[in-house]
């Protein structure tokens, strides 16, 4: 599997065990920074993150900010990309089960190295279900998507 990871500069203390941690499992990390303590926007390093998913090259992302709020928040701004701010392991793994979660956003002013490892764990042993009813509301959610994104070019386009 390969992965797409990101983090702000509250992030970046926690990011290289993340990426220890990531590559102990086997999977491929792609780094998308950013690469120090420096100031940055996590909008920017969220939306590197999302357009290699939507692009193919990863297959799921990892986030991590101070929260893991606003890269949710960024990250749900791109149609196909599913976000989650994952604290406990049974978000860890629900989202992904029920909703198809492909990018897992964790504060790492909120969770250490050691709950970290036991989210990506969960993470990634997750599958999304083939019961029909969550396979429905992920549709509805896809549609929503389509759906604002045709308002939006609606409203851009001049009549």
């Amino acid at each position: 599997m390969i992965v797409a990871l990101g983090c702000d500069h509250a992030g970046f203390p926690l990011k290289a065990e993340v990426i220890d941690h990531l590559k102990s499992l086997g999977i491929t990390v792609i780094d998308y920074g950013c690469h120090s303590i420096e100031e940055v926007d996590f909008p920017d390093i969220t939306r590197s993150v999302c357009q290699s998913i939507k692009s193919g090259e990863a297959e799921r992302g990892i986030m991590v900010c101070g929260t893991g709020v606003g890269a949710s928040i960024a990250a749900n701004k791109f149609v196909g990309i599913r976000a989650a701010v994952c604290h406990d392991i049974h978000s860890a793994h629900q989202s992904v089960e029920h909703d198809d979660v492909n990018v897992m956003c964790i504060g790492a002013k909120i969770v250490g190295p050691w709950l970290a490892k036991d989210l990506i764990n969960a993470f990634f042993k997750a599958e999304f279900s083939t019961e029909d009813h969550f396979r429905r509301r992920v549709g509805k959610l896809h549609q929503l998507e389509l759906e604002i994104a045709r308002e939006l070019q609606n409203k851009l386009s001049p009549s």
